[in-house]
């Protein structure tokens, strides 16, 4: 058994599940979702519902055999005995060492519970079609959704993603990753223009009022705006339809442009994906993306 556990917004779910499904493949074995974060933490919530994924959750007791892991050499070989008979075997926790790729999680065994944030497409690039598949939204749009993804498809469409909200508001966030500058979709605009003929650009922001005050292109641009919060995946399905990108240092537009099936799409991701952490471009980002 695989358990991965999953936090943050939609965008990491989405990496943590890959990793897992990955894992479970490669080991033919069971992949189970740990949910309990969002027991807790009020301002996040499950997100996975809407795909075509595998939705097995963990269990009280699958999570009690990631925990009995830590004191497996406390107890006494009679113990140790019946829990071999009752076939309760340890799950062992592995935490994310650091933000790049490492190799080494996809040597491990079975019965690993995944704990971190697995940003990276080459813990999963070797199923990559599964994912794809997996991450298919399989709920309806509603009509505006719909009539915008119809328009997008027919035209030189361009996503931009503008993520503000808590890498603004909550300090520690902030400090971890900033926000990109004004200057870099300016060059990223002037980029698209130069290499596009006729785009439509789209706008995605958590912070619209911000976007459409700061945010110009001598091209028309669609500020999207859901009327339901919660509907975060109605976006990343529009981000997917169009035929070009314009990333923010966000995971959540990332898989915009990731699940995007547009040959020869242009896409272009910030430089500045930390602000204290060094990284690897050639880990978080596909190598025939733009880096600006």
């Amino acid at each position: 058994m695989i358990i991965v556990r999953l936090i943050g917004g939609l965008g990491n779910q989405m990496f943590q599940y890959a990793i897992g499904r990955s894992l479970a493949y490669r080991l033919n074995t069971e992949l189970k979702l740990d949910i309990s974060y969002f027991e807790r933490n009020t301002l996040r919530q499950y997100h996975l519902f809407p795909f075509n994924i595998i939705q097995n959750f963990a269990t009280l007791d699958d999570l009690n055999r990631v925990r009995k892991s830590y004191f497996v050499r406390l107890k006494s070989p009679i113990q140790l005995l019946k829990d071999t008979l009752n076939r309760e075997i340890p799950i062992i926790p592995i935490t994310e060492r650091f933000v790049d790729f490492d190799p080494e999680i996809l040597n491990l065994p079975d019965n690993v519970y995944l704990n971190g944030y697995w940003q990276s497409e080459k813990y999963f690039k070797d199923i990559e079609e599964i994912i794809r598949n997996e991450f298919r939204i399989k709920i309806p749009p509603d009509p505006f959704n719909k009539k915008i993804g119809e328009q997008i498809q027919y035209e030189e469409s361009v996503s931009i993603h503008v993520r503000r909200g808590d890498y603004v508001s909550d300090p520690e966030t902030n400090q971890a990753h900033g926000v990109c500058n004004i200057e870099y979709y300016q060059k990223a605009v002037n980029e698209i223009i130069t290499r596009v003929n006729n785009p439509q650009f789209y706008l995605f922001s958590d912070d619209p009022d911000w976007a459409k005050a700061n945010i110009t292109a001598p091209a028309p641009i669609v500020f999207i705006t859901q009327k339901d919060w919660t509907k975060s995946y109605e976006d990343l399905r529009l981000m997917s339809l169009c035929k070009h990108h314009i990333i923010a240092n966000s995971s959540f537009s990332w898989w915009g442009a990731w699940l995007a099936k547009n040959e020869g799409q242009i896409v272009i991701a910030p430089s500045k994906w930390f602000t204290t952490i060094k990284w690897n471009y050639a880990d978080r980002l596909p190598p025939d993306w733009m880096i600006l």
